[in-house]
């Protein structure tokens, strides 16, 4: 059958994941990896759900919306890590359109970030308001705030990609996300550009907020009196700061650059940066570095 270029071929045709380049050995390696790491993510993000509905004592704000970035992260990198699993056993993963942008979608916001951090801050900062100002219904506003900012501001590039014509090549030198779409697309890309990069104050927003909480709480944190408190409250928040300027820096990168078809290499290595080791860092830092945490894992495997 003769297509005409203007028509959208994607719903005939699947699109074809090329994955990393490179020999059969570093495939296998890079399975074993990956394959571990989602492992790690998913185990340690359900242990942190667990231990929180398990354990009054963690029943408080910081620890109910860690649960609910636990939560997201497993559906952050089972959106992701999964399909690139496949495409090492199969050498190419075909996979369709709806597919690849429910994919795109999926793996995008962590706007859950800025508002533990603005927690933190009022935890360090504001000890006596913390409990007027963190109520129950304030954490489930704030929650819910964040849910819906991260997913609205994806929504609009998702169903505008959707709406391309793909006539020509097939072949996404990259994993699923706008780039690949602006380059393979021979239909006009302008408004989709325009709409990703009003993406970038949504994330220029939950950055902001997220380093402005962080410097409060350094210049709090150096008014404590006691050298130990200062270095235990220093090594905390410098493990969590690690993690949001990786996050941030890589998803400012994969959403607001340019579309430029000779970066999507280095595109794929920020894209695996920002969906698999991040996330598997987050159980850790966040959690197994607190006592109170530490003590109530301490008794479940003592079955207290």
């Amino acid at each position: 059958m003769v297509w005409s270029r203007g028509q959208n071929l994607s719903v005939q045709r699947p699109f074809i994941l090329l994955g990393f380049p490179g020999p059969q050995s570093l495939h296998v390696g890079l399975f074993l990896l990956f394959l571990v790491m989602y492992v790690l993510t998913v185990a340690g993000n359900l242990a942190i759900i667990s231990l929180v509905g398990a354990h009054w004592r963690l029943q408080t704000p910081m620890y109910f919306f860690l649960c609910n970035l636990s939560f997201l992260e497993i559906w952050f990198t089972t959106a992701f890590v999964p399909k690139t699993l496949a495409i090492f056993v199969s050498q190419g993963g075909a996979i369709s359109l709806a597919g690849c942008a429910a994919q795109m979608y999926f793996v995008f916001s962590l706007g859950l970030l800025a508002v533990m951090a603005y927690n933190c801050y009022l935890a360090i900062c504001l000890p006596l308001r913390y409990g007027s100002l963190m109520t129950p219904g304030r954490v489930a506003r704030l929650t819910l705030g964040s849910w819906l900012c991260g997913f609205s501001a994806i929504t609009v590039p998702t169903a505008l990609i959707v709406r391309l014509s793909f006539c020509g090549s097939h072949v996404i030198n990259h994993f699923c996300d706008i780039a690949p779409w602006i380059v393979l697309s021979c239909t006009d890309t302008q408004a989709v550009e325009l709409v990703s990069f009003d993406a970038f104050w949504v994330i220029l927003g939950s950055c902001g907020v997220t380093l402005v909480s962080y410097a409060y709480i350094i210049a709090a944190t150096i008014r404590i009196p006691s050298a130990q408190g200062r270095q235990c409250t220093f090594s905390i928040c410098s493990s969590h700061l690690t993690v949001v300027l990786i996050w941030y820096s890589s998803t400012i990168f994969l959403h607001v650059r340019p579309s430029v078809e000779s970066s999507l290499d280095l595109t794929k290595a920020v894209t695996v940066l920002n969906t698999i080791v991040t996330p598997v860092l987050n159980p850790f830092i966040y959690t197994l570095r607190n006592k109170d945490v530490k003590e109530a894992l301490w008794r479940s495997i003592r079955g207290k």
